[in-house]
This record gives C-alpha cells, structure tokens and sequence, in this order.
C-alpha cells in the first residue's frame, strides 16, 4: 500500500513592526482607492475642478453604486 506524503507547510512569520506597517499602507490604500471612486467629484475635488480623476473612474462608479450625476 502507497503512502501519500504529508504536506509540511510553513508558516509566514512577520515581525510586530513590519506586520503594522504593512496593514498601515493597506489601509491608507483602501482609503485613497475609495476617495477616488466614492467621494472625488470634480467640483470638490482636492484637485480643484479637474475632472480627468472622475471621468477615469466613471463606470466604476456606477458599478460600485455609488452616484456622480
């Protein structure tokens, strides 16, 4: 009878610093990702009332829910 061998996997270990740091810039991220899509409009946009940023992400707008007109 064969046996199957067992998997032996590893786990990552990350240092408490590098593991914080890391969820800082993902959440930084996330919020940069959903002020572009959710919240810049044109008109009150930190970019003054540039609308290239809005129109890039229109469609996503609109497939996420969110309402631009």
């Amino acid at each position: 009878m064969a046996t199957i061998p067992a998997d032996r996997s590893t786990p990552v270990v990350l240092p408490v610093s590098k593991a914080a740091l890391l969820l800082g810039a993902t959440i930084v991220g996330a919020l940069l990702l959903y002020y572009f899509i959710g919240v810049d409009q044109g008109a009150v946009s930190i970019f003054g009332s540039d609308t290239h940023v809005h129109e890039f992400v229109h469609d996503a707008r609109h497939f996420l829910g969110f309402p631009c007109h």
